[in-house]
């Protein structure tokens, strides 16, 4: 895959890359980014490096996410998650978005964590 990141950094060189407003977190290490420039090459190299899954769902911890919406094809993430979370101090909600029949679900899945997240930063 290198000769395929070759190819991607160059065609990225010509991306302008904004801050991102929402934080990105890069499945490479689970990092939380903000900066535009980092965003774009974090993508860039994870044509070639393997997804911490784990460390991501570390992250989502820390950052007290109460929501995992999974895009098509969707279904192995959220498993994922489930398991990662059953039984322990953290509950969150998944939900695999496969068909567009679900697009109501998925809206009020978004509505519902957005809501959630608004409410507690109001209360602290």
């Amino acid at each position: 895959m290198a000769p395929a990141v070759d190819h991607v950094t160059r065609l990225a060189r010509s991306v302008s890359a904004q801050d991102a407003r929402t934080p990105f977190l890069s499945n490479a290490d689970g990092a939380v980014v903000r900066d535009g420039g980092d965003v774009l090459s974090r993508i860039v190299g994870q044509i070639a490096r393997p997804v911490r899954w784990d460390l991501c769902l570390e992250a989502m911890t820390r950052l007290g996410v109460t929501g995992i919406l999974e895009l098509p094809p969707a279904g192995t993430l959220t498993g994922i998650a489930k398991r990662y979370f059953r039984g322990g101090d953290t509950t969150v909600e998944t939900l695999s978005l496969n068909t567009p029949d679900q697009l109501d679900e998925a809206h009020a899945f978004c509505e519902r964590h957005r809501a959630a997240v608004a409410a507690e930063a109001v209360s602290a």
